[in-house]
């Protein structure tokens, strides 16, 4: 059946260096389980740019953030096409539409430490 065919996409994904490697996931795959599969399949060609945990990796797809949950089969891919994401390494997702605000609340002081 044709969706037997097509049931693997084809990711191309690129680091902030330009490196990029190709991976096969299913459709029920999500933006988790891609960057623990990476991080356990670490390319030796992208040897040096090793995180410390898959958790802090993220994808980026057409230029947005996917969260953790969102599954591949979520998502208007290509079908039969190499799809091209981003791969970085971010403690936290940025928070949808908050920022504008917050910074016009607060012009004069900054607080906005991370403490490790």
């Amino acid at each position: 059946s044709l969706r037997e065919r097509s049931t693997n996409i084809n990711l191309r994904l690129i680091l902030v260096s330009g490196k990029t490697k190709e991976f096969l996931f299913s459709p029920n795959d999500s933006a988790a389980d891609i960057a623990k599969h990476v991080y356990d399949n670490w390319p030796m060609d992208w040897e040096g740019e090793q995180v410390s945990s898959p958790i802090i990796l993220r994808l980026i797809y057409q230029g947005r953030f996917l969260h953790g949950n969102v599954t591949l089969g979520a998502l208007p891919l290509p079908l039969g096409k190499t799809t091209v994401m981003h791969l970085v390494a971010r403690e936290t997702l940025p928070e949808p539409n908050s920022q504008g605000q917050r910074n016009r609340e607060k012009t004069g002081e900054s607080n906005c430490c991370v403490i490790l």
